[in-house]
């Protein structure tokens, strides 16, 4: 009976709006769209590589519980500054071969990316003032 009781509550829950996803409000903000998701080499090439402005790179997967932290504050802080830098997230399961050739060896890792290089890396969680340094460096502020 309780599994029947929460099935209806599954089942009606919206598919889209501003209450889709368990009432998280979803929205097309300047952060949503300084963020995005990688579809492959080609894809990471044009978006990231040749991208006029600077690019934080976040390599992770769905069974990471670090990335699961990590991910959303770093969308928060590159969202506040409003389109200065942009946010690419990688999944390495999906993207093996960009892992292999940006020697990802553990998960959750960062890059920042200028003018197509590598320019500072981190490896791990990290709280929001060391990501706010970090985005800092990135942008020159």
């Amino acid at each position: 009976m309780a599994q029947r009781l929460a099935l209806r509550r599954l089942l009606s829950l919206p598919t889209h709006g501003p209450l889709a996803a368990h009432g998280r409000a979803l929205g097309t903000s300047a952060g949503r769209r300084s963020t995005f998701n990688v579809q492959d080499g080609s894809d990471f090439q044009d978006r990231v590589v040749n991208s006029p402005k600077p690019v934080v790179v976040d390599f992770h997967a769905q069974w990471c519980g670090p990335c699961k932290i990590l991910g959303p504050r770093l969308e928060k802080l590159v969202a506040k500054l409003e389109g200065k830098v942009l946010m690419a997230k990688v999944d390495i399961d999906d993207n093996t071969d960009l892992a292999i050739e940006y020697e990802v060896s553990a998960v959750p890792t960062v890059l920042a990316m200028k003018n197509g290089d590598v320019v500072d890396k981190f490896v791990g969680i990290k709280d929001e003032d060391q990501l706010e340094a970090f985005l800092k460096k990135l942008i020159g502020a």
